[in-house]
């Protein structure tokens, strides 16, 4: 993609250069006072210090270098020192007609890691971040680029599914996963996603209470890291079961994974870690456990070592998340890695990404990224809660907040369920995206649906609208291929948002949070609104400003469904 804000950063390098001025950190940046300029440099503060000068002085230096360039309608100095520059029309429809929309591919892979989500367990509310951040991560990978990998890295292991098997075992002792002398082929268990459900916290509210149960469960959970024969087949049976339920409430956000491998993969590979770690004398005993010191001489806070075995031999989260970038940097090889869960996991993160560089596992050039994200709380500011206290399942949510959709729709429409189903995923996935990825917010279903406001459902209402307008241009035969003429602020308005989408998009990748995107996005879409009030398109008689209209809604159109898919919403055919 060309990038406009460069070529504006260009030309001032060169004006410094036949000024004898150096600027090695130049930015230009777009003004936030359009009646003074489309963009402004203010580096000229900096380099007074640097050559003595006043910054006025400096200023009007590089200007006078400027002033007759032709990509500039105006160009002139404000104190004390600010370059503000208006772009001419012919450099901003010039450079709009040859714009592509596109980024060349490159060799660095990025592997992420987001979703999350526990077998056996309903995915709830706490999940929603972490699929809809991640995804759109992944995706704003690709656009500009870069090659990825996604893996949910299931929680499929340990005690909370020997919990499970130890109480599938008492209440149906009499399947031939629990006979150890069955040689058969072993057969489908009449288990669904309900069952699972209901089991798990039963079973883990009895093991606090039930010592003997609490026993039975270890046992079990051993059985299972030993790969008892069935067991073990139960195992998978139950993986297979809750996969369906979790790939499905996925697919109803649009969220998409590469991998499902989980805890089980990084549980396997763990004796081999261990085999490796032991030849480099970096694990040190610790009241009879083995951890890995992690501090650095330039830490605020204490970061205490990783605890890589407990003091019995067993081993813990971080062990296997420590398998598990171990696993892969052998299969994968990824530049870098990026993690997209809670930010109060960044204290385990930071120790795992240090042993994992101290131990080599990770090399100095592979970036371990932790994206931590703050939490959704209901409208009252406090923590999505079912009516009894719990804790709200993921589902339950996005029926509600398609339940408000559908109140908003009228009941004669045709297709209304999926047309709700579409605008009440745009609600969701808009508002969750945002905030900063950091920060905590409020979910507030009504004001999330409405058709006013920094809302989905007001950007998809816009996009339906440009898609409208060049149905009707198609049915009434009327071609377009370049704007020609710039009639009024409005359009130009609109083209100079357009041309920030780059440094968006990179600012986006670089912190990790797609709030930029989503801003921009509402920007975009009140700016193209305005234009849409002032410009009669369809009516205008001037041919060419037509054509030129008709071209500008097509490309805010484009821009729209790029960022759109991007963040992983549908644009529907009509609202």
């Amino acid at each position: 993609m060309k990038k406009f804000y460069k070529i504006l950063e260009e030309k001032i390098t060169n004006a410094l250069k036949e000024c004898n001025y150096e600027d090695n950190e130049l930015v230009v940046f777009e003004s936030n006072r359009k009646d003074l300029a489309d963009y402004q440099y203010n580096g000229s503060m900096k380099l007074a210090k640097v050559y003595h000068k006043s910054p006025m002085e400096i200023a009007n230096d590089i200007i006078e270098k400027l002033k007759n360039d032709s990509y500039f309608k105006e160009i002139n100095v404000a104190n004390p020192g600010f370059i503000n520059m208006k772009i001419s029309d012919e450099a901003l429809i010039e450079f709009t007609n040859i714009d592509e929309y596109n980024y060349e591919k490159n060799n660095k892979l990025i592997f992420l890691d987001y979703g999350g989500a526990n077998v056996a367990k309903s995915l709830h509310v706490g999940h929603l971040r972490s699929a809809n951040i991640g995804e759109a991560l992944k995706r704003l990978c690709n656009y500009l680029g870069y090659n990825t990998i996604s893996d949910t890295h299931l929680g499929d292991f340990g005690r909370p599914l020997g919990l499970v098997i130890l109480e599938l075992s008492k209440r149906y002792p009499d399947w031939v996963y629990f006979d150890p002398n069955y040689n058969g082929e072993y057969p489908d268990v009449p288990i669904n996603n309900a069952l699972l459900e209901e089991i798990y916290p039963y079973a883990s509210s009895k093991a606090k209470e039930d010592e003997n149960y609490l026993k039975e469960a270890q046992i079990m959970t051993t059985k299972l890291q030993n790969k008892e024969k069935g067991i073990y087949e139960l195992w998978q049976k139950i993986i297979e079961i809750s996969k369906q339920d979790i790939t499905s409430i996925y697919n109803r956000l649009n969220t998409t994974f590469d991998l499902y491998k989980g805890e089980s993969d990084a549980e396997f590979i763990v004796p081999e870690l261990l085999k490796y770690l032991d030849k480099l004398n970096i694990v040190k005993e610790s009241e009879g456990a083995k951890v890995i010191e992690v501090k650095e001489d330039t830490d605020k806070l204490e970061v205490p070592p990783m605890l890589l075995l407990k003091s019995d031999g067993g081993y813990l989260y971080s062990t296997t998340e420590l398998a598990t970038i171990y696993e892969r940097m052998q299969e994968y090889n990824p530049d870098e890695i990026w993690y997209i869960t809670d930010k109060r996991q960044e204290l385990h993160f930071t120790q795992v990404f240090r042993a994992s560089k101290k131990a080599g596992i990770t090399t100095e050039n592979t970036k371990l990224v932790f994206a931590g994200f703050g939490t959704m709380n209901g409208k009252d500011g406090k923590p999505f809660k079912t009516r009894d206290g719990g804790v709200m399942r993921l589902t339950d949510l996005l029926n509600q907040v398609k339940e408000e959709c559908l109140k908003r729709l009228n009941d004669d429409m045709e297709n209304r369920d999926e047309l709700a189903e579409i605008i009440s995923m745009s609600a969701v996935k808009y508002a969750d995206m945002l905030p900063n990825r950091e920060t905590d917010y409020n979910f507030d279903i009504e004001k999330f649906c409405d058709l006013e406001g920094k809302t989905g459902p007001y950007i998809l209402y816009s996009a339906v609208r440009m898609k409208s307008i060049l149905n009707k241009a198609k049915e009434n035969n009327i071609e377009y291929n370049k704007i020609k003429k710039i009639a009024n602020e409005y359009d130009r308005d609109v083209l100079i948002t357009l041309h920030n989408l780059d440094l968006i998009l990179n600012n986006a990748f670089n912190s990790k949070s797609l709030n930029e995107i989503t801003e921009y996005l509402y920007r975009l879409t009140t700016t193209f609104n305005r234009f849409y009030t002032e410009n009669i398109i369809l009516k205008e008689e001037d041919i060419e400003l037509k054509e030129s209209w008709l071209c500008l809604t097509n490309i805010v159109y484009k821009v729209t469904s790029i960022l759109l898919d991007i963040l992983a919403i549908k644009i529907p055919d009509r609202m």
